[in-house]
């Protein structure tokens, strides 16, 4: 493994955690590094648009507590150059690169939505590399309804700039009393670090992530019998970007794996459930 760079603190909190950057292959790729440095690293790849300061700072610290945790960013995405893939391929080989780059022969994964696409294509591609696997508010390639995020969230999208938030806080959540109310406190948890933060998605490479989605939607299945590791699938039952039942299908096809659904939740249910969640995500990483 490579050691942490000098100007990273291994217990740092999440928000105060240091932007770095990984060569891989020309390509600058900016991450965040913080927990303990012993044990298998926990990587995290993040939704649709999501750049490092998107990832919830009580999921990062709290799983940070036990675990060394590597937030990442794609190609493309925030602080990381190159040019954004339009498929979940190119994503998940850049992953592998990465991870190989910071010096890592085994890690474990987490993988939210557009993340966990990735997440399990780099699991098939390299084996060897995952020890154990988290998928969140994802779904598997040809999977229902993934090629339909774009025509679910423009609407969404449109109706947060006329009313002047962050249209995670319809996409994520339910309409619900607490729903609206984790998705307040989420939207502002995103924000709490206030300094060097990670620069927001251009709408080019967006775009072309929604290509990679709509793609992955319409591609053939992928045997996912072959993921023999352990697995948590966690889903909210109110999802309307990647509904539950994909979170159900793949639990029904990878032997073995786990399933948690959190009630009256959407696409971010681990965010507002994070107090749940992340002693769940622990227990099942271990060691």
């Amino acid at each position: 493994m490579t050691s942490l760079p000098s100007n990273a603190a291994p217990h740092a909190r999440y928000i105060d955690a240091p932007n770095l950057s990984v060569n891989v292959g020309g390509t600058a790729f900016a991450y965040r590094d913080l927990g303990p440095r012993n044990g298998v690293p926990l990587v995290l790849f993040n939704h649709w648009g999501g750049v490092l300061d998107n990832f919830d700072p009580r999921i990062v610290d709290g799983l940070a507590r036990k675990r060394r945790v590597i937030a990442t960013n794609y190609r493309g995405i925030g602080a990381s150059g190159g040019m954004a893939p339009v498929t979940i391929d190119e994503m998940a080989r850049d992953a592998i690169a990465l991870i190989r780059a910071l010096g890592f022969e085994t890690v474990d994964l987490l993988g939210m939505s557009l993340g966990g696409f990735v997440a399990q294509d780099v699991t098939l591609k390299a084996p060897g590399l995952v020890r154990k696997l988290i998928l969140t508010g994802t779904g598997p390639a040809g999977g229902a309804r993934i090629d339909r995020v774009g025509a679910v969230s423009w609407p969404l999208i449109i109706k947060g700039l006329l009313t002047l938030r962050d249209p995670k806080f319809y996409l994520f959540f339910t309409s619900t009393v607490t729903g609206r109310r984790s998705a307040k406190a989420f939207l502002e948890r995103i924000k709490e670090r206030k300094t060097k933060r990670d620069k927001d998605p251009a709408p080019g490479p967006f775009l072309r992530q929604l290509k990679a989605i709509k793609a992955w939607g319409q591609q053939a299945p992928q045997d996912l019998g072959r993921i023999n590791i352990p697995v948590l699938i966690a889903s909210g039952d109110s999802d309307i970007l990647i509904p539950m039942m994909n979170s159900a299908d793949m639990a029904r096809r990878i032997t073995g794996s786990q399933l948690l659904i959190y009630e009256d939740a959407g696409h971010g249910g681990i965010f507002q459930h994070h107090a749940d969640f992340v002693p769940k995500a622990l227990s099942f990483l271990g060691d």
